[in-house]
């Protein structure tokens, strides 16, 4: 993407006041978004974004700088800034970069920028008539169709040189029942590091008339009753919860800074024995999946808990050098105009050996919680309190009445110690994840999992 000799001579001018680390990464993408509802396309943008960034490292003290103009003076600006930022000791003068290749873990079938806009949008019209065609109280169907191709390139003082593509598609579908003045939504947002063949793997009727027909049913449903109850959490999107006020205070992010309730437990039991959490970067096509992290390091899969036991945080290089833990190929970032950071990627509940029968039968009563929304943590606690978009009663074992309105309320960290039951229906699901390093793909991931007791908020 650049020339060798500019990224040497970009690398040798942030070095040049002494820093201990140089890198330069440098991004050339291509987005295109649709919007389509009221049945109609509301917005269609596409359009390329390129630029560099620049990071250097004195100590435990990263400085980065980026630009979106790729000549060399702009480019030996950043790196005279950043190098300017502040004085090390020894000057690192001579850099040997060795190209690096990798085994691509993420073939890609049909490229976005290759199917016609009209394909795009017929798609997207087949899930709003597909919706609607469910029933007259559907009122509205949003939906937007994202793509996006990204070539990267890293090079870093340590002789590091290596490039990666990443290819994203997802679609995503609202569909908002109305009866008089009440209303209930239903969405689904499948997406995977693939090429516009994953909406071939897709049937939009089936998409649009099961998230029609869903936010019927919450519509008609009674409200939840509120208290302390065991709740069986299903698969997939559930995964949000340990995503969210857990994984977080894995990511050395936060362990560094001493701000995680994880910090001081490695080795040590921080969940139920029948848990174990892992972050994979190298699952086939994954949401979160990349070749290389953007550090340039090969991603891994990292076990984070094992049977209940502390196992491993999720580490960038910075990470690394403040907590002295090997790196787990986990520097991410949103694009060039963000430093990396450490971040998930395909974070999941490894699946267990009961069946989600087991789990219902079990409950006395209870709530089964089969596809949960999003909600809000407090970063520093691992507090949480996370929306069911689709709930049920659990009476004497079975699934009884729909039941709407619901919100578990609980802490993290607490959260995992209280699920006694893991199921084998593990599901991934895919999500945006937002932090330091800005927005990035990750999916969240769980089978079924019974939470001994948790907090229910409801209306009843």
């Amino acid at each position: 993407m650049l020339d060798r000799k500019l990224i040497e001579k970009v690398i040798d001018k942030a070095l040049s006041n002494g820093a201990d680390f140089a890198e330069i990464y440098v991004e050339d993408t291509y987005n295109s978004r649709i919007s389509f509802n009221d049945s109609k396309t509301k917005q269609s943008i596409a359009g390329k974004d390129f630029g560099a960034g620049v990071r250097v490292f004195y100590g435990t003290t990263a400085i980065y700088a980026y630009t979106n103009d790729l000549s060399e003076r702009s480019l030996l600006a950043a790196a005279d800034a950043v190098s300017k930022a502040a004085k090390g000791g020894k000057i690192i003068t001579s850099i040997d970069l060795t190209k690096n290749t990798f085994t691509n873990l993420h073939p890609i079938k049909i490229p976005n920028d290759s199917v016609p806009k009209s394909e795009k949008v017929d798609y997207l019209r087949r899930i709003d008539k597909a919706a609607r065609s469910v029933s007259d109280m559907i009122t509205q169907v949003d939906m937007n169709l994202l793509g996006k191709m990204q070539k990267i390139m890293i090079a870093n003082s340590e002789g590091l040189w290596a490039e990666d593509s990443r290819t994203y598609t997802r679609v995503s579908a609202n569909a908002i029942a109305s009866k008089g003045s009440e209303k209930q939504s239903c969405s689904d947002g499948p997406g995977e590091h693939k090429g516009f063949e994953l909406l071939h793997e897709i049937d939009p009727i089936e998409l649009g008339e099961k998230i029609a027909k869903t936010a019927i049913l919450m519509l008609n449903a009674d409200y939840a009753p509120s208290g302390k109850f065991p709740v069986v959490v299903d698969n997939g999107f559930g995964g949000v919860i340990f995503h969210e006020a857990c994984g977080h205070a894995l990511e050395t992010t936060s362990v560094a800074k001493g701000a995680s309730v994880f910090a001081d437990k490695m080795g040590k039991r921080v969940a139920n024995p029948v848990l174990t959490a892992i972050d994979d970067g190298t699952t086939p096509n994954g949401w979160g999946s990349t070749n290389i992290d953007d550090e340039g390091m090969p991603t891994q899969k990292t076990v984070l808990i094992e049977n209940g036991i502390l196992k491993s945080f999720i580490v960038d290089k910075m990470g690394s050098i403040k907590t002295g833990y090997a790196r787990t190929g986990s520097g991410r970032r949103q694009s060039y105009k963000f430093a990396p950071a450490s971040r998930m990627r395909n974070t999941y509940i490894a699946a267990g050996t009961s069946k989600l029968e087991d789990l219902i039968s079990s409950v006395d009563y209870g709530i089964y919680a089969k596809k949960m929304g999003g909600g809000s943590v407090m970063p520093g606690t691992g507090n949480f309190n996370f929306a069911v978009n689709e709930g049920y009663i659990i009476r004497k074992g079975k699934i009884a009445e729909p039941v709407r309105g619901a919100s578990l309320i609980g802490n993290g960290p607490e959260s995992i110690k209280q699920i006694s039951m893991v199921a084998d229906n593990l599901k991934m699901a895919p999500g945006m994840c937002g932090s330091v390093s800005g927005s990035i793909p990750a999916n969240v991931g769980q089978p079924a999992v019974k939470i001994d007791e948790i907090i229910v908020g409801g209306r009843k």
